[in-house]
């Protein structure tokens, strides 16, 4: 079941991003960040250290090398 959604999961985030141009599994949202961000590396990250995690990071930290490889040859997706 879905809880509330994360704060930071808006226009800014890269995750959200990703996901709307169709780069990233719905399991990542529906896990994460419809999850109001419960277990997520990326919030964690920012909210403890104010760290922004790369586009290409995903909500368990881990690295996207699909993202990664298109934020390398066009800046961003």
């Amino acid at each position: 079941m879905m809880g509330k959604m994360c704060q930071w999961y808006n226009q800014t985030s890269g995750m959200k991003r990703a996901y709307d141009k169709g780069l990233l599994d719905k399991k990542w949202i529906e896990n994460y960040c419809w999850n109001g961000g419960n277990g997520c590396i990326r919030r964690k990250r920012f909210e403890e250290e104010g760290y922004v995690s790369p586009n290409y990071i995903l909500p368990d930290g881990t690295i996207d090398k699909k993202l990664k490889e298109i934020i390398k040859s066009k800046g961003n997706f």
